[in-house]
């Protein structure tokens, strides 16, 4: 009688999830500096919109479907094209080949109450999660919901009080990664993420 052999198989491949949150954070960090009213909103964001909060974080995405990890794959593939589309609403109106009319304040409001619907739906799933993911998706689900307020009232403080929070909340992504980072690096835990 053949004797059976066990093969196990072991995961080799990287941690995706930094990536998209670096992605995440950094591009947010950036726009909300804009919103503060800290830079201007320019070519950089617009660039880390499509390259890094877009691509990069799609690729993320696509990396933790390879895992087996769905909540992952959609949060990052999510929003990666929420980074790409918020991207094409900004610049598409002023293509001059193009008749594409500027969106309505009533659908940017729409855009953002989704988005912001969506967002805490994903954050009930970082209960389950760590506490710097259940900060992410918190202070993500509030700020969308404050730009659609923003947008809604017109009112430059609250715009500049939304800023703050989106600062805030892509600092919570960076730290989220950083820490993954390092204590993966370090193989014990240099930052926590509760």
């Amino acid at each position: 009688m053949a004797q059976e052999s066990i093969r196990e198989i072991k995961e080799v491949t990287a941690n995706p999830a930094p990536l998209g949150l670096l992605g995440f954070g950094m591009t947010t960090v950036l726009l909300n500096l804009a919103n503060a009213g800290v830079i201007q909103l320019g070519s950089m964001i617009l660039a880390m919109g499509i390259f890094y909060g877009g691509m990069a974080q799609i690729v993320a995405g696509v990396m933790e479907w390879k895992k087996n990890n769905t909540f992952g794959m959609v949060a990052f593939a999510s929003y990666g094209f929420f980074w790409l589309t918020l991207v094409f609403l900004i610049v598409a109106p002023s293509f001059t080949h193009m008749t594409i009319p500027k969106e309505t304040l009533q659908g940017e409001i729409a855009y953002f109450i989704m988005w912001g619907i969506f967002t805490f739906c994903m954050f009930i799933g970082t209960l389950k999660l760590t506490r710097a993911l259940q900060v992410v998706f918190l202070s993500l689900t509030v700020l969308f919901f404050m730009l659609a307020v923003t947008k809604a009232t017109g009112n430059a403080m609250l715009g500049k009080i939304t800023g703050i929070e989106g600062i805030f909340c892509g600092a919570s992504a960076i730290y989220a990664a950083v820490a993954q980072i390092l204590n993966e690096v370090y193989g014990k835990v240099v930052l926590s993420l509760g």
